[in-house]
């Protein structure tokens, strides 16, 4: 009897695994790009204070878009982002006094391939100019993620 059970016990354990065969993984991460016609700001752009911008950046992936994200902080200490490719003339190092810094997060749905990042962002008239870093990410439902980031400068 014991052995009766032991066996129905195993029998409904395995049973309940599921198998992962027949549902592909998800090896591929998101793209993100501001390298296209639309996409906004491009690498040292200077972008003025007081003045309003639409942030803009293509997105896609192979299975489902989940949220996005668009960063904007100081760089007044030369830091730099693993991916920038291109140079910008920088101000000398600085002390942050009123810096500007814009951090949000946006949640997708339905469960797009593609998607075009629109953000229309005011910079404030009252910040402290200077070198500043844009930067946008990308995640997929399935975790993966993918940024890219640029040196933009805000002027009077």
């Amino acid at each position: 009897m014991k052995n009766v059970i032991y066996i129905l016990f195993l029998t409904l354990v395995l049973g309940a695994c599921s198998s992962d065969e027949g549902i592909a993984k998800d090896e591929e991460k998101p793209t993100i790009t501001i390298n296209y016609t639309n996409g906004f700001p491009k690498a040292c752009a200077q972008l003025e204070r007081g003045k309003t911008y639409i942030f803009k950046a293509q997105t896609t992936d192979n299975q489902a878009l989940a949220s996005y994200s668009l960063d904007i902080h100081h760089n007044f200490d030369h830091h730099t982002h693993d991916d920038q490719d291109v140079v910008c003339t920088l101000d000398p190092k600085k002390s942050a006094i009123d810096p500007f810094i814009f951090m949000e997060n946006y949640q997708l749905e339905g469960g797009l391939t593609t998607f075009e990042i629109n953000i229309e962002l005011s910079i404030p008239d009252d910040i402290d100019t200077g070198d500043y870093h844009c930067s946008y990410a990308v995640t997929d439902q399935t975790g993966w993620q993918s940024r890219t980031s640029i040196d933009i400068k805000i002027v009077e």
